[in-house]
């Protein structure tokens, strides 16, 4: 077993001391990030723009690779598909046609359906619906509602768990893996839809349970060393729990490999998420949230002295004198 340690035992890293360099870079690449959705902007997938869902049945499961690289080369956009059922039946998510005609939708599932019906002998169309931009702007609204209240949920737990230092400094880390996120699917131009959305916030829960691990380890060292300067505090901390960290953080980038080996286009975009959010998370955790508490004035408590025998008699004194 200890050829398999990646991390041996009794480290001692600096962490501390280089905080005020890792603060910079997490300066820079949170505006950056930030720049680059205002100037790029997300490449909205069906469910937040509105489109068009196309439901097609088939005589037995088809490779969905197969399916998707047919309508696509139509050029109506990037679809979407989902197997239902018995996995026989597909749904096909479009974009609403350009075109402000009034059949302009009515001429793409035409399409869709002869395309289908060449490629594979036998597919049958069974019904389709168009996604309003009002349902899909509400998707957006419930969407950004949930990664907000699911940050300033943790920042209030971490505050009463612990102390408000430490619910401020959860609270800056997560919102940089979260900016993180949409940056990089800004940048690559990837579709960012309600899957991208399931996957920042497991972004954010796994970020919160790394965190926390260290925060605990760092509050049981406030108490076990009162007399210890926070530096050496929480460099302590974060290297007693940095195996942990590390073989949680590759044992998941492990399964997520294979799913983007062998997962297919559906859950490339939710895998890349998650991948970037692992690393990202580890290395705010380690480097940001951890010597943030430093910055934002938090101390050990102060040591509890027991009265001596000495005292004790001083304070007899007054009372047997009176």
């Amino acid at each position: 077993m200890r050829l398999l340690k990646i991390i041996p035992d009794n480290t001692n890293i600096g962490f501390v001391r280089v905080r005020h360099i890792a603060f910079a870079i997490t300066a820079f690449l949170t505006v950056a990030a930030i720049a680059l959705v205002g100037v790029h902007g997300l490449n909205m997938g069906v469910d937040f723009v509105g489109g068009v869902s196309i439901e097609e049945k088939f005589q037995s499961p088809p490779h969905l690779d197969e399916v998707r690289e047919t309508v696509n080369r139509l050029g109506f956009g990037e679809a979407a598909l989902q197997q239902l059922g018995g996995q026989n039946t597909v749904t096909i998510r479009l974009p609403v046609p350009h075109s402000k005609a009034d059949d302009a939708v009515d001429k793409m599932v035409e399409s869709v359906k002869t395309a289908l019906a060449a490629k594979f002998p036998g597919a049958t169309f069974s019904t389709y619906s168009t996604v309003s931009g009002k349902v899909s702007g509400e998707l957006v609204n419930k969407g950004v509602l949930a990664v907000i209240l699911a940050i300033v949920g943790i920042a209030i737990f971490s505050w009463f768990r612990y102390e408000w230092q430490f619910g401020v400094s959860t609270a800056v880390a997560i919102i940089h893996d979260v900016l993180m996120a949409l940056g990089f699917f800004a940048v690559t131009g990837m579709v960012f839809d309600l899957n991208i959305v399931a996957a920042v916030l497991t972004i954010i829960g796994y970020s919160i349970n790394d965190k926390m691990v260290i925060d605990d380890r760092i509050r049981e060292n406030m108490r076990k060393y009162r007399k210890m300067g926070m530096s050496e505090l929480i460099d302590l901390s974060v290297n007693e729990t940095l195996p942990r960290t590390v073989m949680t953080s590759l044992t998941i980038m492990l399964a997520l490999a294979s799913l983007l080996i062998f997962g297919g286009p559906v859950l490339r975009g939710f895998t890349a998420a998650m991948m970037l959010g692992i690393v990202v998370g580890t290395y705010s955790s380690i480097y940001v949230s951890s010597s943030l508490l430093i910055t934002l004035g938090l101390k050990p408590g102060p040591r509890e002295e027991k009265p001596s025998a000495a005292s004790g008699a001083e304070r007899v004194g007054p009372r047997e004198g009176a």
